[in-house]
């Protein structure tokens, strides 16, 4: 918990100090095509759990660790990349691969500092909120497009 508080107090650091940053966003789809957002302490909106990809791990990696920490979900198979944006209009350097999950199971999770709410929502129907970005994926992954470069 204290590397996480410790983590999110570093990250403009680390925005500015790196060439190229990192990130991954999961799109969790379950059987009745509800969408599973979460919404932060830090910042405002509705959004796809996710989060930075540390030294070491694969995406995959990042996936797992976030959907876990986030929500509560376990995946049941490999997730489907969606896309892979730039996020250059909100910050420097930034990219965010997004995945698309619809296998998973969920254990029992509780809101954090970092997370307050996170639950399921119709994908026709999105909470007052929901970030643009996260719109964007949603309408996309709804009617089979391709995504843009942008997020």
């Amino acid at each position: 918990m204290l590397s996480r508080i410790l983590l999110l107090m570093m990250q403009p650091w680390f925005r500015l100090s790196r060439g190229m940053t990192l990130g991954i966003r999961a799109a969790v789809i379950d059987g009745e095509d509800r969408v599973f957002l979460v919404r932060h302490g830090y910042a405002p909106g509705w959004l796809f759990p996710g989060g930075g990809v540390e030294r070491g791990e694969t995406v995959y990696d990042t996936v797992r660790r976030e959907l876990a920490e986030e929500g509560g979900i376990i995946l049941g198979e490999k997730p489907v990349l969606h896309g892979l944006f730039s996020n250059e209009d909100k910050f420097r350097g930034d990219h965010i691969a997004c995945f698309v999950i619809r296998n998973f199971s969920r254990q029992d999770w509780a809101p954090s500092l970092e997370i307050r709410e996170a639950r399921f929502f119709p994908m026709t129907d999105l909470p007052d909120g929901t970030t643009g970005g996260t719109r964007r994926r949603v309408q996309e992954i709804m009617e089979g497009k391709a995504p843009p470069a942008d997020w």
